[in-house]
């Protein structure tokens, strides 16, 4: 489990899988879990408390539904949280663009005298 790395993006993760549609909370983990090949399995202790603040701030809305047999509480983008992901989703990409401009190999001149290329 890799928690660590959700820190801070947590937000961004849970609103960008329930885009997809109404999830129950043990859903929205698993789909985490499933579309990061493992890399976020996050604990419920984690992922609810988000679901929860992301509701109080009326970004998800939730509606108990009966499945097989027991309630479950199913979470879903509001129109708010439409808005959220799409503005969290450009915050993401513009910073994994300046990101990888810093750790991307630039090309160096060689200054050794007499080689081509090299200043005189």
């Amino acid at each position: 489990m890799q928690t660590d790395l959700a820190k801070g993006h947590l937000d961004l993760l849970l609103l960008g899988v329930l885009r997809d549609g109404p999830r129950h909370g043990y859903a929205v983990i698993s789909d985490l879990r499933d579309r990061t090949d493992g890399i976020f399995d996050l604990p419920e202790g984690t992922v609810y408390p988000a679901l929860h603040r992301l509701q109080d701030d009326g970004l998800l809305v939730s509606d108990w539904e009966d499945m097989g047999g027991r309630r479950r509480r199913v979470y879903q983008l509001t129109a708010d949280g439409q808005v959220a992901l799409a503005r969290e989703q450009h915050r993401w990409h513009n910073f994994t663009a300046a990101v990888d401009g810093v750790l991307r190999a630039r090309p160096t001149l060689d200054t050794t005298p007499g080689i081509a290329g090299s200043p005189a």
